[in-house]
Formats: structure tokens, C-alpha cells, sequence
């Protein structure tokens, strides 16, 4: 009964309202989930004073308060946090920072102690925010004024919970933990998460909640540290998730849509010269755009990847 949308702009133009258009259909998709809801961006490199390329950007949350000291161990790994404006909202912490050379996304989760039920790292890369929490879009917007964000390409989710708990670390997206700048947000039931997991704590993979959304990320990770580019992990998460589900997937280089091989789940999608989107319902496209444009029910079984500048069209399979 969730609700999934994305936008695209083709261009990548970093002024581009993926904020606003990703809120309003999460709007109008509000019925579909009462427990959480969320957005992770695609926005443009922050600007450190480092050489591009180099600043990221980090969001930490907390079952609590987030005391100062917790960010104590970060000193051992990153030499600039002066003069970065710090975004404290009401449960969560974002800054910018130059990592350390050979430093990656793992050291600097470990280096906070992140963990389940403690802190946790909501989202991590160069151009990658991710804000969720317990409510409706209504309630994320007051809190984090999402609907002002701007960049090229923007992922949502408003959750019901079915099977696990209702709190911010459930809720959707869900970042990628350890893989800078991706992220997913899924409606639907992966019923092989539970083998999936076992097998990836077995390789000493962290899982911060009990909600199966939570493998798509690692398994996403874990195909594309074998060798496969993340169009060839979409494709290969078709045949290697068990279920009935759509997920979409963020990233610095474009937009991700897939959809299991028995299409229970409504999935809807639009394009035109200028963008892409996708939405669980038709009613969220007409609500953020109006006007006149076509949209298709992609077929059972495929996954496809926009990427940004690309301007390619829908795979035959959807069109």
C-alpha cells in the first residue's frame, strides 16, 4: 500500500524543481501511507573551498538527541568542518567535509559508531540528501521544506507499515550504507529478505532495521562491487528478488525503475522531451504536472535507467 515517485530532469540542470514536483505527487499519494514518508535528493556538489570533487555531504540521525561528542571521532578523519553551515533539524544533522585521503563511506560510519538503534547515517556522498521520517508529507515538509530543493533528479515515499516498526529508521528511502550517493524507496514485499540478509551479516554487512526495503540497497552494492555497472544490478535484481514489488533508485548519474516479474504492484510512468517520472498512481503525475503527456504501465520483469543528459527514450519493453 506505499507509494513510490521520481523525477528526472534530463538535462541535469541543477536548478531544476525535483523538491516541489516530488512533493506534490507525495501529496497526492498521502492516503497510501500514514507511517513515514521521505525524499532523497540529487542536488548539486556542495561548495566547501575544496577542489571539486573532493566535499561531501553527510546526514546523521538518532533514536535521540545527537550530543556534540559523537562527532568527536570524525576528527580522525576530516580535516575540514570549519566553515561548513551546519543543517540541524529535529532529528537529524547535516554537514559538509573534505574526507581525508583513502578515507571511504564505511570508515566514516564506523569512525561514529553507527549502529542500530544509536546513531545512524541517513545519507552520505558528494551530491546526495536524504531527509524521512514518522508522518505524513505534510509534516516532512513543515520540517525540512523539501518542496524548495532543488537539482536534477529527486526519489520519495510515503510508508504504511505492514510488517515492522514505525519509526525514522524504518521509514523510506533508505540510503545505500557504505556506497556514496545512492538510494532507493520500494513499495511491495521482497520475500527472500531474510535469506538475503543472513547471507550478507555473514559477510559482516550492518542492517539497521528489520524492513526488507533495506536489502535492495545491499544487494545493489554488493552486485556492483563484483563488477556489474548498476543498469546490469536493476536488471539482475529482477530475477534475484523474490516477490511483488517496484523500487526506484537515485544516484549521481541518473534514475532507476524496476519492476518484478508478476507486476502486482501498480507502477506508472511519463516522459517527455524534458523528463521522467514515475509514480505508484497516475494521479500523482497529473497532480505535479498538469498539462498533457502520455504515461505507460511498464511491463512485468523490467528494469531500465535513465541517465541524466541522456535523453534517452523508454526501453521497447515499456514504450
Amino acid at each position: 500500500m506505499c507509494g513510490i515517485v521520481g523525477f528526472i530532469e534530463k538535462a541535469g540542470r541543477q536548478d531544476a524543481p525535483s523538491g516541489r514536483i516530488v512533493f506534490t505527487m507525495l501529496q497526492a499519494l498521502a492516503c497510501r501511507g500514514p507511517d513515514g514518508t521521505g525524499v532523497a535528493l540529487i542536488g548539486p556538489e556542495p561548495d566547501s573551498g575544496a577542489s571539486p570533487g573532493e566535499a561531501w555531504s553527510i546526514r546523521i540521525a538518532g533514536a535521540q538527541e545527537l550530543p556534540a561528542d559523537r562527532l568527536t571521532p570524525l576528527g580522525r578523519f576530516i580535516p575540514l568542518l570549519d566553515g561548513s553551515p551546519w543543517d540541524k533539524k529535529p532529528r537529524s544533522l547535516r554537514f559538509r567535509f573534505v574526507p581525508n585521503p583513502g578515507v571511504g563511506a564505511d570508515d566514516i560510519e564506523r569512525a561514529l559508531g553507527a549502529c542500530r538503534g544509536g546513531l545512524e547515517v541517513l545519507s552520505l556522498g558528494r551530491q546526495l540528501d536524504l531527509v524521512k521520517q514518522v508522518g505524513s508529507p505534510s509534516q516532512l515538509e513543515a520540517d525540512y521544506a523539501v518542496s524548495k530543493w532543488t537539482g536534477p533528479l529527486a526519489i520519495g515515499h510515503t510508508r504504511l507499515s505492514t510488517e515492522s516498526r514505525i519509526d525514522l529508521s524504518h521509514s523510506q528511502p533508505f540510503w545505500a550504507h557504505g556506497f556514496p550517493d545512492l538510494a532507493t524507496v520500494h513499495n511491495g514485499h521482497v520475500t527472500n529478505y531474510h535469506q538475503l540478509r543472513r547471507r550478507y551479516e555473514q559477510r559482516g554487512v550492518i542492517f539497521y532495521t528489520d524492513n526488507d526495503s533495506e536489502v535492495i540497497g545491499v544487494y545493489l552494492r554488493d552486485r556492483i562491487e563484483h563488477g556489474l555497472t548498476l543498469p546490469e544490478a536493476l536488471e539482475s535484481s529482477v530475477s534475484e528478488l523474490d516477490g511483488a514489488f517496484n523500487y526506484l533508485v537515485a544516484c549521481a548519474n541518473g534514475l532507476g525503475i524496476v519492476r518484478d516479474r508478476y507486476g502486482f504492484k501498480p507502477l506508472v510512468v511519463a516522459e517527455t522531451d524534458q523528463w521522467v517520472a514515475v509514480a505508484t498512481e497516475e494521479i500523482a503525475l497529473r497532480r505535479a504536472f498538469g498539462g498533457k503527456f502520455n504515461t505507460v504501465e511498464p511491463q512485468p520483469g523490467v528494469s531500465f535507467f535513465h541517465p541524466i543528459t541522456s535523453g534517452v527514450a523508454l526501453p521497447a519493453a515499456v514504450a
